[in-house]
């Protein structure tokens, strides 16, 4: 099934808007990067920064010598990862908050509080989010509630705070990890969690549009990560084309040092694959889910 699914959308995929990034080495472009500290003098927001691609994003984005804005709920774990970089990269500054997703106001709270204390955001990723959801009418409406307005309200707020920065600085990079799960509606438990991604990824290319028709210079990536193997999915089965931490993040950060509008990662096979979700039969793509 995969080998008809790379050979029935080879095509497509060579007119992607990932055409270039695809012929990029995310460790070797990185490396590069890395000898250039790319990031000297800037800062970098994340969101959800105390586990999984958060931590990892974290992690990568202080070895290229960016700033930290880093937040999450979970406190000990943002002061644990502060301390590591600092001490791994004493040029680097890294700054942690407390942040629930779920408390909006916070959100802007927070978001103007390190725009304050930084001085200038460079970029924003907006990361923060769940994975679980239900089957639709099995009676889990709470879960599936919750699910959607953490990955879709909660990621509206972080994108109007991150914009409210970046309109009165006239710059500024924001960046929404969206899901492989938004390419087409999805069955089972990925329904209401795919909504949710699908949701996020169209937000951000409204406000991508937005800037196009006021020139405003303001760089907006939509990153579609397939099956990545952190924390929040340990024990979970293996999954198709899955890949660990460390390759899934540093082809999220490659993709997002490119400067990409959109990018699906890693880019092989995953290019291809959301190609083929767009298109072919809803029945065929249940199957490969």
């Amino acid at each position: 099934m995969q080998n008809k699914l790379i050979n029935l959308v080879t095509k497509s995929a060579k007119q992607s808007k990932n055409q270039l990034f695809s012929a990029i080495v995310p460790a070797r472009y990185l490396k590069g990067l890395n000898k250039q500290q790319i990031g000297r003098g800037k800062t970098v927001l994340i969101t959800g920064a105390s586990s999984g691609l958060g931590e990892g994003m974290a992690r990568l984005f202080a070895k290229l010598g960016y700033n930290l804005a880093i937040c999450a709920r979970r406190t000990d774990r943002l002061e644990s990862l502060q301390a590591e970089l600092m001490a791994a990269y004493p040029d680097i500054r890294v700054e942690y908050l407390a942040l629930d997703v779920s408390d909006y106001d916070a959100i802007f709270d927070v978001f103007d509080a390190f725009a304050t204390d930084f001085g200038h955001i460079d970029r924003v990723v907006v990361n923060a989010g769940v994975g679980d959801s239900r089957r639709i009418g099995k009676g889990r409406f709470d879960t599936n509630r919750r699910t959607v307005e953490i990955n879709f309200v909660s990621a509206l707020a972080q994108c109007e705070a991150a914009m409210n920065i970046f309109r009165a600085q006239n710059s500024g990079h924001l960046v929404v990890i969206s899901s492989m799960s938004a390419m087409r509606g999805l069955p089972k438990h990925l329904t209401a969690y795919g909504a949710s991604k699908a949701g996020l990824a169209h937000l951000a290319e409204g406000i991508r549009a937005d800037m196009l028709l006021t020139k405003l210079p303001i760089k907006v990536s939509t990153i579609y990560p397939g099956y990545i193997r952190t924390e929040i999915n340990e024990n979970a089965k293996p999954l198709p084309f899955e890949v660990d931490a460390d390759t899934g993040t540093k082809s999220i950060v490659a993709a997002i040092e490119a400067g990409v509008d959109e990018a699906c990662v890693p880019s092989l096979p995953w290019s291809i694959v959301g190609q083929a979700m767009k298109h072919l039969p809803l029945q065929v793509v249940n199957k490969v889910n």
